[in-house]
């Protein structure tokens, strides 16, 4: 943890500035092991392998936890090859890397890092935030960046001062929280006014929950995640090749991207065929485990918008919501 992160700060919930009350140990970045504590409550927060943690249980996001951890550099451009996830930060955000460099940026949900090792090549002062477990990859993705500081804490109840940040993304996570429209509002109250933020959600439409993921979700949701991949990596070597050639297919290739719960990618020439199998497998784990699935309208993040008072904001697309704004 960096000193200068103590600056944006804040405890959950009270807004209290927070102090540091015990260091047991540091490294060459700043506070490696120990002990923060809020000004008005008492409470303390430890700090543990560098990283200030905020909750005391995953909750929801458990299984995320184990997912990155576990898939940690399946979707990494600096291990796959690939130029994925540069080209979608970039598109997704619509900024570009000169106006990040010294400024404060946070990745909003930050999984493995996917996203947060593009952004931190810009030279921001990058804060990566995530609920689970998760922290502990994105700490080892940006391990050997000196501009990187990872906090465990939650979107909804976020560890930071109010509007401390030039830039906020958070991209893929909305729908995933208990409640997404509290999770848009904390994006936009983050982020300075005339600061930029981005969003990309899952596009709700009126047959959306019609499609197939949906009603084998009650059961999977329930069963331990270790059970749930170990079927998926079974049915896998069957399903894949058949559903890689049916999603193909010209117009009805959709109809079966709707009726059939797999994630494939047959499309990602970037990737080998190894890698395009292993991210199939991540991706349909990532769609059947998560604890919550609420995708929005494009209506619906715009009511949220007007309320928060953003000064502008426009749709790159709509399905799925993809929305950038200054507050």
């Amino acid at each position: 943890m960096r000193s200068n992160l103590l600056s944006i700060l804040a405890e959950p919930g009270t807004g209290s500035p927070l102090e540091i009350e015990s260091v047991f140990s540091e490294n060459q970045t700043g506070i490696y092991e120990g002990t923060l504590v809020s000004v008005s409550s008492g409470k303390k927060y430890p700090v543990v392998r560098g990283i200030p943690r905020f909750v005391e249980g995953e909750s929801y996001a458990e299984s995320f936890g184990r997912q990155w951890n576990q898939f940690r550099c399946t979707q990494l451009d600096s291990q796959n090859g690939g130029g994925y996830t540069h080209r979608r930060f970039y598109s997704e955000t619509g900024w570009c890397a000169d106006e990040l460099r010294d400024k404060w940026v946070l990745d909003a949900g930050c999984g493995a890092g996917r996203f947060a090792e593009i952004a931190a090549k810009t030279g921001c002062r990058l804060v990566c935030l995530d609920y689970s477990s998760a922290v502990e990859a994105v700490r080892e993705t940006t391990a050997s960046l000196d501009n990187v500081d990872v906090v465990q804490g939650s979107l909804l109840e976020p560890p930071f001062r109010p509007g401390v940040f030039d830039y906020t993304y958070c991209i893929g996570v909305i729908q995933h929280t208990p409640d997404p429209n509290l999770a848009v509002e904390k994006v936009v109250w983050l982020t300075r006014r005339g600061g930029s933020f981005a969003m990309t959600i899952y596009a709700r439409r009126p047959w959306t929950k019609l499609h197939a993921k949906y009603f084998v979700r009650p059961l999977t949701t329930r069963l331990p995640q270790e059970v749930l991949l170990r079927g998926i990596k079974v049915a896998m070597p069957l399903v894949y090749p058949l559903a890689s050639r049916a999603f193909s297919l010209p117009i009805v290739g959709r109809i079966f991207q709707f009726t059939w719960p797999v994630a494939v990618y047959s499309d990602r020439k970037d990737l080998s065929s190894a890698q395009r199998y292993e991210e199939s497998i991540l991706d349909t784990l990532d769609m059947l485990s998560p604890t919550h699935d609420h995708p929005m309208t494009a209506g619906e993040v715009d009511a949220v918008l007007q309320t928060m008072g953003a000064q502008r904001w426009n749709f790159q697309t709509r399905r799925p919501v993809n929305v950038l704004g200054v507050h």
